[in-house]
């Protein structure tokens, strides 16, 4: 097919203020035909959100199109009434953004609102009909035992599994055009890797044009038959991915390229920090596991177990970066509320600077907690919106009762200098500060109890590249100055290879692997981090092709695990004992280990458990 389903021509778009209109974009012209995708890459504040809801005729009202016409079919979405526009949105086209929170009915399952979808849109769909077709398609996206998943509410699926649930929403009516904006970045590698196959399979099953948003240049890359460049609202450069890549014609693109970080550029990783033997590590994570009890479906039969951590076993000593990476599910934030004490592990200790989280009294616990900060993903829900800027970051400084009122003033002062943030905002609401911005804010309250340690769960995955290469620079610069030690929970691994030193690779609930940055991304022990790398984004020619180690199993649910090693399911390596025995942690020398048992003719006579500095 060679006919253009949509047409956009001169669209300027322009934000309402007490000054006047403030441009957005301009004079933006691009064309889509069925079955083919159209990436559109740009950084915070290039325009692509407002491109991406413009082309649905779904604008804020704080937003006007003040030139142009968007022609879907030949006919300008732009001049439609909102009732015609809304059905047209729900019958062929659709759209599905990366912020995937509030976007349910909490007091739905997800599985209900998937049907009710679908037969609104397709009346004469049987109930049984849709189900299935929901079902299918939950499975699609690799969701865990999506027969379960389908009767859950969407309070019980993690902020990946939402994603996921809203590309279904999106597709389930085999739209037209859908718009896909920013989908894959809260994702981790091997879903988002699963996610863009389908969006190619989704154009070739039901000719759909795909029109593909993105801050990731190597996922835009991977997926789209032409890229768009924007920049400050205009369209600088159209091109093939090859080519773009190859040979970028605008400076604009030449600085994206620049800024991504590498996955296998000699000396790209941050080296492991040796320490001497004997010294103690900061943090010390001993054989712990935390299952969750989960309710019947129907409320009256036995109850279900979680596996949400299985036998985490870790040290992290003092000043060095440690790594947390996996797939959505696989315990990271389960850990992480293990580590702040948030939640206690069923068994296990987990020793701070030598002492026992759990075993002392509330006192202690906020003595910890100040000492150990954690600054979260969401730069959005994470901070009170009627409350100032100053006010958020002195905060903990009210919590531990330090300093007075000018004093807790002149201390937040100054860590809004050390991050970067205008000390004019000191009195501002959050509401007017980019996602960049908040998460600085975000810092700066952690930072302002000048904590040992710090704890990022997912910080940056919510901001563009350029803006988490603007954060990175920052956390070097501050652990420089303030010698903190900092554990990274992530499932971007271009991200870990660039700032940590050693890095735990979590599947279902188990570290499967314990390595220094360059033996993990070079030479990695166990199949599940061969199948991470194959699957990352990435601008250079890969060192492992994801049809050798990414398999289209999908994980098991942690509710029911198989016997034997939980990834044999998945694994190309798997054979009768991995089935039946789940394989320990083999020394691979330097500290690193790997549970797998291709690892045991050839493993370290060095216990598994040894200092990483030989």
């Amino acid at each position: 097919m060679t006919e253009t389903l949509l047409d956009v021509r001169g669209l300027s778009v322009a934000a309402r203020t007490a000054e006047g209109l403030r441009p957005i974009l301009t004079d933006v012209s691009l064309d889509l035909a069925p079955r083919r995708i159209l990436g559109v890459i740009g950084g915070g504040g290039s325009g692509k959100t407002t491109l991406a809801r413009a082309l649905v005729n779904w604008l804020p009202p704080a937003l006007k199109p003040t030139a142009g016409e968007i022609l879907y079919r030949g006919r300008d979405v732009l001049k439609m009434r909102p009732a015609e526009a809304r059905r047209l949105r729900g019958r062929e086209i659709a759209y599905v953004g990366g912020d995937p929170a509030g976007a349910m009915d909490p007091t739905m399952t997800v599985g209900a609102q998937l049907v009710e979808k679908l037969r609104a849109v397709e009346p004469g769909v049987s109930r049984a009909e849709a189900r299935a077709r929901a079902i299918a398609l939950l499975g699609a996206v690799r969701i865990p035992a999506p027969e379960l998943r389908f009767h859950e509410y969407p309070f019980q699926y993690s902020g990946g599994m939402m994603q996921r649930a809203m590309i279904v929403d999106a597709l389930i009516s085999n739209p037209a055009f859908l718009v896909a904006d920013n989908i894959t970045q809260p994702l981790d590698v091997t879903v988002g890797a699963q996610i863009l196959k389908l969006m190619r399979e989704v154009t070739e099953r039901f000719d759909t044009a795909i029109l593909f948003v993105s801050s990731s240049l190597p996922t835009v890359a991977d997926v789209a038959d032409e890229v768009v460049v924007l920049d400050k609202g205009a369209i600088v450069e159209r091109q093939p991915p090859a080519a773009l890549v190859a040979a970028p014609r605008h400076a604009y693109t030449r600085r994206l390229i620049e800024e991504l970080p590498t996955l296998w550029t000699p000396g790209g990783g941050r080296a492991a920090k040796l320490h001497a033997p004997g010294v103690a590590p900061i943090l010390s994570v001993r054989d712990v596991s935390k299952t969750y009890v989960a309710g019947a479906r129907s409320g009256l039969g036995p109850k279900r177990l979680v596996q949400a951590v299985r036998n985490a076993d870790f040290d992290v000593y003092e000043g060095e970066n440690f790594g947390v990476v996996g797939e959505s599910g696989c315990g990271k934030s389960s850990l992480m509320r293990l580590l702040t004490a948030l939640e206690r592990p069923d068994k296990g200790s987990i020793l701070f600077e030598g002492k026992n989280v759990f075993s002392g009294k509330t006192g202690d616990l906020r003595a910890l907690r100040r000492r150990m900060q954690l600054v979260l993903q969401d730069p959005y829900s994470s901070l009170p919106p009627q409350t100032s800027i100053g006010d958020i970051i002195a905060e903990p400084l009210v919590i531990h009762g330090l300093g007075n009122r000018a004093q807790r003033r002149v201390r937040a002062l100054e860590m809004m200098g050390e991050v970067g943030l205008p000390k004019s905002l000191y009195d501002d609401l959050p509401n007017g500060l980019s996602a960049g911005q908040r998460q600085r804010v975000n810092v700066a309250r952690a930072m302002i109890l000048e904590p040992r340690l710090l704890l990022m769960d997912e910080t940056l995955s919510a901001l563009d590249q350029t803006e988490q290469s603007k954060l990175l620079d920052l956390f070097e610069r501050l652990q420089a100055q303030h010698n903190f030690t900092y554990l990274f929970i992530s499932h971007d691994i271009a991200m870990v290879r660039r700032v940590c030193a050693r890095v735990a690779v979590m599947y279902l609930g188990e570290v499967v692997e314990l390595a220094n940055n360059d033996r993990l991304f070079f030479d990695p022990g166990h199949p599940y981090s061969r199948a991470l790398l194959s699957a990352a984004p990435t601008l250079e020619e890969r060192r492992y092709r994801s049809e050798d180690c990414l398999l289209e199993g999908e994980p098991p649910s942690p509710i029911d695990l198989p016997p034997g090693c939980a990834f044999a399911t998945r694994c190309p390596s798997a054979h009768d004992r991995c089935r039946a025995e789940n394989p320990r942690a083999y020394a691979r020398g330097h500290g690193d280990r790997a549970a797998c048992f291709l690892l045991e003719a050839t493993a370290a006579s060095t216990p598994a458990r040894e200092t990483h500095d030989a």
